[in-house]
């Protein structure tokens, strides 16, 4: 389930990135997020980008081009549009779409920077991770509910250290 780093990943998110802007015709920011954005982190090799969108019918607008594309709707979050690639059944690539009056405060973002400004908790998140798996392969729990409690701290910390509340990190 989690790899070594891959130093790969940059570069197929910029793919990623490149091919969304062309398909959607759209100036769109696209920024890398999640654990392969943080370099020598394990992670599920599953590139996950973040899009700034103007508002959600810019991206309707642009939902047909992007399934045509290959990209389809699949996810459990509701609070924004998420779209997924696969190659031959395996989850390759994730996107989520964020208006961007909610961007500054997308808790994604502000994890992501807050790993790559703080090693230690980078480090910590990575073995909290693998007891994740530890865990979901005993059957107590699943994975992303297992590492949610080291995610959720390291949010509210990331949060406060910008001023802003905390905030359930779960959107499903």
């Amino acid at each position: 389930m989690l790899v070594s780093y891959d130093p790969e990943w940059p570069k197929q998110f910029e793919a990623f990135a490149a091919e969304i802007h062309a398909v959607a015709d759209a100036d769109w920011l696209i920024e890398h997020i999640g654990s392969t954005a943080i370099p020598g982190m394990r992670a599920k090799p599953i590139i996950d980008l973040a899009v700034r969108i103007v508002d959600r019918s810019d991206f309707d607008a642009r939902r047909a081009a992007l399934e045509a594309a290959g990209w389809r709707l699949g996810s459990a979050v509701r609070t924004h549009p998420v779209m997924i690639r696969e190659s031959d059944g395996v989850r390759i690539a994730i996107v989520h779409f964020f208006v961007e009056e909610e961007w500054d405060a997308v808790h994604q973002r502000i994890l992501r920077d807050w790993l790559l400004e703080h090693p230690e908790d980078a480090d910590r998140y990575s073995h909290a991770k693998c007891d994740a798996v530890a865990a979901q392969a005993r059957g107590r729990t699943t994975y992303n509910a297992a590492k949610s409690p080291i995610i959720q701290e390291l949010v509210d910390r990331a949060r406060a250290s910008r001023g802003l509340p905390p905030v359930r990190i779960s959107d499903k």
